[in-house]
């Protein structure tokens, strides 16, 4: 009887949804797919109750997690997905706390060195060496199911993973892209339906955006382009670039620094190139996000960069918004319609895109958790990251599904993208960077900590016209020899 009221409660849920609906995954995600998964489980449900009833225990238990706003909406589901667990699992209780991207990191941060961080927080697969290395993560694998793992496209789950361990479920595997205004790319003669399927270089990128400059006097009204490069959101600049100049990754697969190559001099080279053009703001060191979206939104540049398929959903909104006259539209604003763009390759390279995969990390205390709470925060976990829960998250970001209970869960909804927009990033994740479980955590929180104390303040000057990207170069590499040693970076 209780399976009957659990399975008429999320059928009621389910179909009560107002939601977006996605389209498919791309050949990239389903490459390395179990083709069992469709029928080892169809939603969320049915996997998360064969979870309960062959595993864990009936006593009563907490599962805490520390969440941001992955999408839109999500944070406003919360009170919903607490219901929903506890009606899955009564005899368990989901906690969440909500948690801005501003101040996530902070948060995360000094619950762990307390030693009481959350059991579940929603962050970046590239940020599990630097808690693993702190001995704060919790290995998944003696306790994760097969149905879960089956739900999975096959290379997702991979981000997850350092050497044998699973640390997590990734909530979607996207690539970061750039985006433009269809009209100003067709005003500036842009073949952007070439490009989304054929990429560009470097060279043709920096003229294209030299077309889509315009100036009032000595003014400039419109730029090329414009990427957020405040703060630490500057190194997701340098990060997508490097990819597409063949560094996919920190380090090489004999794991030695990669950042020390010639190459990485010439792509310095061109981040300061492009504000010389004037195809970029002088004043690019101090464009936040918000500002990056405002300009693009205004009309302020052709192309913004890093795009996330969601920038064609927020688009649409503010394109709707616009419509209704309410003055709820950003200030400003005009009509655009977003398409998605590759980034440049550098020096004949082949295209590797900047694939992001974030999602919901597992945490231990300082004590070893009980088998019986492991299994909970496992339940916790995947629930959050497969079946509605998922399909609604990733219909709001126009995220790819990668499990086959989102997939399921998402043919009730609905979605309205722009096609050639779902055949580029399907074309971008056809190249996507593979993942690198074989890097051992304690060179991966070298990394970290690499670009947290030099690449980054060193890029911000650079931007800021303070130093060459010689300078720059030069101490990046002096850092990484004293990080890695004389044998352990790239020399090219």
């Amino acid at each position: 009887m209780r399976r009957m009221r659990v399975l008429a409660l999320v059928l009621a849920l389910t179909m009560a949804l107002t939601a977006l609906t996605a389209c498919g995954s791309s050949g990239k995600g389903n490459s390395g797919k179990d083709n069992t998964a469709a029928n080892n489980t169809t939603n969320a449900a049915n996997s998360n109750e064969a979870t309960n009833n062959n595993s864990g225990s009936e006593e009563k238990d907490t599962i805490t997690a520390l969440l941001p706003p992955v999408s839109g909406n999500f944070q406003s589901m919360f009170a919903e997905m607490e219901k929903e667990f506890s009606a899955l699992y009564p005899n368990l209780t989901l906690k969440i706390e909500p948690a801005s991207w501003e101040d996530i990191t902070q948060k995360l941060d000094t619950q762990v060195n307390a030693g009481s961080p959350p059991d579940i927080a929603f962050i970046g697969s590239d940020g599990i060496s630097k808690y693993l290395q702190q001995n704060m993560l919790m290995d998944l694998t003696d306790t994760v199911t097969p149905e879960m793992v089956n739900d999975y496209d096959k290379t997702p789950l991979e981000y997850m993973k350092r050497g044998d361990g699973l640390y997590g479920f990734p909530a979607y595997m996207e690539v970061h892209a750039l985006g433009g205004n269809r009209e100003f790319l067709e005003q500036a003669g842009i073949d952007w339906k070439n490009v989304q399927q054929n990429g560009w270089t470097f060279e043709e990128f920096r003229e294209a955006i030299k077309k889509g400059v315009v100036k009032e006097g000595d003014k400039t009204s419109r730029y090329g382009f414009v990427f957020a490069t405040a703060g630490v959101t500057g190194k997701d600049y340098l990060n997508i670039l490097i990819k597409n100049a063949g560094m996919p990754a920190p380090f090489d697969k004999d794991l030695k620094f990669a950042y020390t190559s010639k190459n990485y001099l010439e792509v310095l080279k061109a981040v300061r190139m492009l504000i010389d053009d004037g195809s970029m703001p002088k004043e690019l060191s101090s464009v936040d996000a918000g500002k990056r979206w405002n300009m693009f939104l205004t009309g302020q540049t052709m192309i913004t960069g890093k795009g996330l398929a969601t920038f064609e959903n927020n688009a649409n909104q503010n394109n709707e918004k616009i419509k209704a006259n309410d003055g709820s539209a950003v200030t400003g604003s005009i009509p655009v319609e977003y398409i998605v763009l590759p980034v440049p390759t550098f020096l004949g390279e082949e295209p590797i895109s900047s694939t992001v995969v974030d999602g919901y990390v597992t945490f231990r205390g300082k004590k070893e958790p009980t088998p019986e709470h492991k299994a909970n925060v496992v339940k916790a976990a995947y629930f959050l990251a497969s079946g509605k829960v998922a399909a609604m998250t990733n219909n709001d970001l126009f995220a790819a599904h990668i499990t086959e209970s989102g997939r399921e869960a998402a043919k009730s909804m609905d979605i309205n993208r722009n096609p050639d927009n779902v055949a580029a990033v399907e074309k971008l994740l056809s190249h996507a960077n593979p993942p690198r479980p074989d890097i051992p955590s304690d060179l991966g929180a070298k990394a970290i900590k690499l670009e947290d104390e030099v690449i980054v303040p060193k890029l911000q000057a650079l931007l800021a016209n303070e130093i060459t990207p010689e300078d720059m170069y030069e101490a990046v590499k002096a850092a990484a020899i004293k990080a890695f040693g004389e044998d352990g970076i790239v020399k090219d």
